[in-house]
């Protein structure tokens, strides 16, 4: 077994499945929750959302609402649609291990 997986298999998330403490993040931890809502393979434009996401909430506070998504990943709306279906703003969240947004989300 290798550290990441123990690191999933040890991650704790509320009900709903978001990530409780974003410092126990990994990306093999990122791929099990897209597994789990869905998405079966995150390809490169899906890493460049989640990646710059995660990047400017640990940089600046920022929550993924979907402008500021397509701000900073530069993908925009319909795409991001078709790469987190349903609700892009819930699933980037979860995926990216940042804390839910418990006024939009």
């Amino acid at each position: 077994m290798t550290q990441s997986r123990a690191t999933t298999v040890t991650a704790k998330r509320d009900a709903a499945g978001f990530l409780l403490d974003g410092e126990h993040w990994t990306t093999t931890l990122a791929e099990e929750t897209a597994r789990e809502n869905g998405i079966d393979e995150l390809t490169d434009r899906h890493w460049q959302v989640i990646t710059s996401m995660r990047g400017a909430y640990l940089e600046h506070g920022a929550l993924p609402w979907l402008h500021m998504i397509t701000k900073v990943s530069h993908v925009e709306i319909p795409e991001l649609f078709e790469l987190f279906p349903k609700d892009p703003s819930r699933l980037v969240t979860k995926i990216a291990g940042i804390p839910k947004n418990r006024a939009c989300i």
